[in-house]
């Protein structure tokens, strides 16, 4: 299971509690806790998963590079081959140096592409983790403040 079905989990055990005048209910902690600590046991798998967006973010690098790199020799290669005579001379270098420029811009924005593609990911799963645990907390809040007040009817 990942976090939001724990989460939907923890809900529904909210949604059958027994309920009380004023909003309260009554749940069973045993369960609640159990359902906390798998989330705390999937909480890794999300950490696993944003490792996996980093290291396609190397493998796209290393892509562009590679590419790059080709380019570069393939514009090598061709203005070797037209060294017989001056002007052609001139104009290969000319063209090599655009094709390395190009290689090198494509190279950099592809780069910029994924560190940005990378980022967001990460951010998304830092907001959604941040948020998963900002809510565990409120309902952990919210489960100490329902406890007390319903022992206390209880004893009533």
């Amino acid at each position: 299971m990942n976090i939001e079905e724990y989460l939907d989990q923890l809900d529904d055990m909210l949604e059958k509690g027994w309920s009380f005048p004023g909003g309260r209910r009554v749940v069973e902690v045993d369960k609640i806790r159990n359902v906390i600590d798998d989330i705390r046991l999937s909480i890794p798998t999300e950490i696993k998963q944003a490792k996996g967006i980093v290291s396609d973010r190397a493998d796209i690098i290393t892509t562009a590079k590679r590419e790059a790199e080709s380019i570069i020799k393939s514009a090598e290669e061709r203005a070797r081959a037209m060294v017989a005579q001056e002007e052609i001379t001139k104009m290969a270098q000319a063209k090599a140096h655009e094709i390395v420029a190009q290689a090198q811009a494509k190279s950099r924005d592809m780069r910029k592409a994924a560190q940005d593609f990378v980022d967001d990911l990460m951010r998304r799963s830092d907001e959604g983790l941040t948020q998963n645990l900002s809510d565990l907390r409120k309902t952990r809040a919210s489960l100490k403040q329902t406890i007390p007040s319903v022992q206390a009817k209880v004893e009533e």
